[in-house]
């Protein structure tokens, strides 16, 4: 289905609505500030603004802004700032105006009640940019960067969505799909001539170019472990024996009383997390229930959690207190550790917690083994940090696309099995139109990422999730 003839798609998706309304909304959070921004969008924007607003703003030039008074009739309700564009140089594509005001929530509830009686209808979640999709200002990919934008909590995740925003992913498909329809067209036009055995395609030149197609596809692909991470959270679990500190680790890290902390072994019983952001990337910190055999039935729950949480973790900090057990036994336990806990792609950061409490034997005996830190007098949690950052460096110096969003996972992983497919049939001698069904599906998976080809549901599964005002 073509964007640009998707005016019935946009009906259905919003309950039958008229895509023709001009529409209005906040755009900007649904709380008490200093301003407030309101949207108008549609070919009367200007008109139902006027019938509002003192100013004149059906002939102000586009991107222009104007400063006047919101009235009810006589009544002032607000004096605030209209900015107009014109169509097609709006995010919409539109006729739009934005009016600034005050951020009162009795100013601008009245402003978006007067618009309404004027004719105006209030926007469904995501209409704005469904618009600015559905008109040709931006491809799907682009308009879901938007929604991860606005959630972006730190640096990586803000970079990650302004690089889709601009397009970057979107130029990268195009770039592919323009190589397999050339490929296909060579493919159906030995397919016309079947009979004078022609050939137009080279086998050779075929080979390389769906190698290096699937290749790029396959690492696009392998990028949303990198992705999700980066848009999520580093995930970090703290972990080690009862009573080593990891919770007053987590609260010292967090700058927060996140954890009961207590002398009391065993304390944690279940899973604690929250995020902090260092240095522009975020990392999700688990506290996790102290590793020892137990006969409680809670205890061992707890236990049985600190593991699975293990598995998920990119990052594992080993907490030990060499206080508590002998400096032999603290090296077996983090033998054993590495040998049967760590998989690959983790990285493992061992800590020796309370070392101001260490006496210089001790302290030689553990050195070059791991980091001697104090989580509870804030030692050396400098140094935690920055071989946290260097354990996420791998992840944030790829350059190039990351993919972190779900769909265009699933997408990338659909469309390099379909090439692997074609490859090994063209090594098998597979029919021409075989291989040709089969570049075919390459070429329209890739374009449901991008929504030159899409769905109703795929439209409205995305869009739904937006909120009111985008």
């Amino acid at each position: 289905m073509n964007a640009q003839c998707s005016v019935h798609t946009f009906a259905r998706m919003h309950k039958f609505q008229n895509p023709e309304d001009t529409i209005c909304a906040l755009a900007t959070p649904d709380a008490p500030g200093a301003l407030a921004i309101i949207r108008i969008s549609g070919k009367d924007a200007m008109n139902f603004a006027d019938a509002v607003f003192s100013g004149k703003l059906k002939k102000a030039k586009t991107h222009t802004a104007i400063f006047g008074q919101v009235r009810d009739g006589a009544e002032v309700i607000d004096e605030v700032l209209a900015t107009v564009f014109r169509a097609p140089n709006s995010f919409t594509g539109e006729n739009t105006v934005e009016i600034s005001c005050h951020g009162s929530v009795y100013v601008r509830n009245r402003i978006i009640e007067l618009l309404v009686s004027k004719g105006a209808r209030l926007a469904a979640p995501g209409e704005f940019t469904l618009r600015s999709y559905l008109n040709g200002k931006m491809d799907l990919s682009q308009a879901e960067a938007v929604a991860d934008l606005i959630a972006a909590s730190s640096q990586a995740a803000h970079r990650m969505a302004i690089h889709q925003i601009r397009g970057g992913f979107g130029k990268e498909l195009a770039a592919l799909r323009q190589k397999l329809l050339d490929l296909l067209s060579l493919l159906e036009l030995e397919l016309d001539f079947g009979e004078e055995d022609v050939e137009f395609a080279d086998k050779k030149r075929l080979r390389k170019l769906l190698g290096e197609m699937k290749l790029r596809v396959t690492r696009l692909a392998d990028s949303f472990s990198r992705g999700n991470v980066l848009r999520n959270g580093v995930p970090v679990a703290i972990v080690g024996p009862p009573n080593a500190g990891k919770s007053t680790l987590l609260n010292a890290l967090l700058n927060d009383e996140k954890a009961i902390v207590s002398d009391i072994p065993g304390t944690t019983r279940d899973v604690i997390d929250d995020t902090t952001v260092i240095e522009g990337v975020e990392f999700r910190f688990i506290d996790t229930a102290g590793i020892r055999t137990t006969r409680n039935k809670i205890e061992k729950v707890g236990v049985k959690r600190t593991f699975e949480q293990i598995r998920k973790a990119r990052i594992i900090l080993l907490l030990l207190d060499p206080l508590n057990e002998t400096e032999r036994a603290v090296i077996e336990r983090l033998e054993k550790f590495k040998a049967t806990s760590v998989g690959e792609g983790q990285t493992l950061i061992v800590l020796f917690n309370k070392s101001d409490r260490l006496d210089k034997d001790e302290l030689k005996e553990l050195s070059g083994m791991g980091t001697f830190i104090s989580a509870k007098k804030d030692k050396n949690l400098a140094v935690l940090k920055k071989k946290l950052l260097k354990a996420v460096a791998p992840i944030e110096s790829e350059e190039g696309t990351v993919v972190n969003n779900v769909r265009h996972f699933d997408v990338l992983t659909r469309c390099a099995r379909s090439l692997s497919l074609a490859e090994d049939g063209l090594e098998s001698g597979l029919s021409g139109e075989l291989l040709a069904a089969e570049i075919r599906t390459s070429l329209e998976l890739l374009g449901q990422i991008t929504g030159e080809v899409t769905s109703d549901e795929v439209l409205g599964n995305i869009f739904s999730r937006f909120c009111i005002g985008k």
